[in-house]
């Protein structure tokens, strides 16, 4: 795409080295303007946009940076419908482009930036083709560098454009597969694979999960399970205790919609053994996942631990106990203006808490304001029900929606379901991750 020479407005705007940052700037632009919605300030805040968008041609990194800072804080302070509608093909080239030849900072902005461009254009034409425009940036992105910041960036960005943008299992087994390679790389011949950091490995555990939880049901033959068990089961080893939570929830969550039940009836009805041995490992490593959450639940502080973590992993790991002993989901709820946000499966408690980590402080304004994210959820602010549904609802009711217990969801799982069994035999394999992988 061209450079916009006839649209540019003070196009050196971010080119200061004065100390007060921009998106800081943006805040205070945020905290100053009405909030009656009148023309101006949309006009205004189209007028800052503009800017910012304009800003990214610059060839000053730090120029950049600081545009993609204001853009991501003005998407989490204010829903940008109106900008989207106008620019949003604009804005995902030259965040794309970032991504391809910027530095990991900006790499994770551009990929944050993108994430949220899908979350506020929902599921529809725009969010299929920026999933389809970005997928093979962010996987060429993710070979390159081992940044923490920046693969942990590019790994949530592709969760939520898979999420919201992905309308076929097979795109959704993709990403995953993007996700798992991260950690996994496939080898190659002379080149020597990087040991990925913990904080890499949480963030892939935690999108690999997020994407999951729109599964409901997936069929992985016995191996297929019995392996990533194995390999979420060697995380709850480590001392980091963030890689702990995810992996954690992520057992949790192929637990329960794993079907790893129906491997029971295999079992006993199977004439070569296999699916008798499978089953019996699975079993096996069920327990001594069990033990292991027992005593995580119930962890006694260690050097350099903060209270505040070792309560957060004894909650969680109590929560899984629960659910692994007895069956019982987990439930939370959040008070969002004044209406609570439940979560009460353990799809739906991922889902919320990647949410809060993606939006962090605009979390509340998009629960709030987001059609999509109401769908999600289920989740109704009270001044909707005063005002009444709005004129989106119509595009609402033509969603996907991705909340596991929609019956759009489940008319979709059973669809996926009839497509995994004409597959299943090819797929064998597909997350494969061996003994070796003990070291990680």
């Amino acid at each position: 795409m061209g450079k916009r020479s006839s649209q540019r407005r003070n196009p050196a705007m971010f080119d200061t080295d004065d100390t007060d940052s921009l998106s800081s700037a943006s805040s205070s632009r945020s905290d100053n303007m009405p909030v009656s919605g009148t023309e101006e300030v949309q006009l205004d805040n189209e007028s800052f946009l503009d800017q910012c968008l304009d800003s990214l041609y610059e060839k000053r990194a730090s120029t950049r940076e600081k545009a993609l800072a204001a853009i991501i804080e003005a998407f989490n302070s204010n829903l940008q419908h109106d900008f989207v509608e106008k620019k949003f093909v604009t804005l995902l080239h030259q965040c794309l482009n970032s991504i391809k030849r910027g530095s990991a900072k900006e790499t994770s902005l551009a990929a944050h930036a993108i994430g949220l461009l899908a979350l506020t254009a929902g599921p529809g034409d725009k969010t299929r083709e920026i999933l389809e425009e970005s997928v093979t940036p962010i996987s060429q992105a993710l070979k390159s560098g081992s940044d923490t910041s920046k693969i942990s960036s590019l790994l949530e960005c592709l969760a939520v454009i898979t999420f919201i943008g992905g309308n076929e299992p097979e795109e959704t087994e993709k990403s995953m597969q993007m996700m798992w390679q991260v950690v996994h790389p496939k080898m190659v011949s002379n080149v020597v694979a990087t040991k990925p950091t913990i904080g890499i490995i949480t963030a892939m555990v935690s999108a690999w999960s997020f994407l999951l939880t729109t599964m409901d049901g997936w069929t992985f033959d016995p191996k297929m399970w019995q392996e990533l068990i194995s390999y979420f089961s060697i995380l709850l080893d480590k001392e980091d205790r963030s890689v702990r939570i995810a992996a954690g929830e992520a057992l949790a969550l192929i637990f329960d919609i794993g079907n790893l039940d129906k491997f029971s009836g295999d079992a006993k009805d199977a004439s070569n053994g296999s699916t008798s041995r499978e089953f019996t490992h699975i079993q096996g490593l069920r327990g001594k996942v069990l033990n292991q959450v027992r005593n995580l639940s119930t962890e006694a502080g260690g050097k350099g631990s903060t209270k505040k973590d070792l309560n957060s992993q004894r909650s969680t790991f109590r929560d899984i106990l629960e659910f692994l002993e007895y069956g019982h989901p987990p439930e939370s709820s959040t008070k969002i203006g004044g209406e609570s946000l439940n979560a009460t499966s353990w799809s739906q408690l991922i889902q919320l808490d990647f949410f809060r980590h993606f939006l962090g402080a605009g979390f509340v304004k998009h629960m709030q304001e987001n059609e999509f994210l109401h769908d999600v959820f289920g989740f109704t602010p009270k001044r909707k029900q005063l005002s009444g549904n709005d004129h989106r609802m119509s595009i609402c009711d033509k969603r996907l929606y991705k909340s596991p217990n929609s019956v759009a969801n489940k008319a979709r799982t059973q669809f996926r379901n009839k497509q995994r069994m004409l597959s299943q035999g090819k797929n064998a394999g597909h997350f494969a991750v061996g003994v070796e992988d003990e070291g990680v």
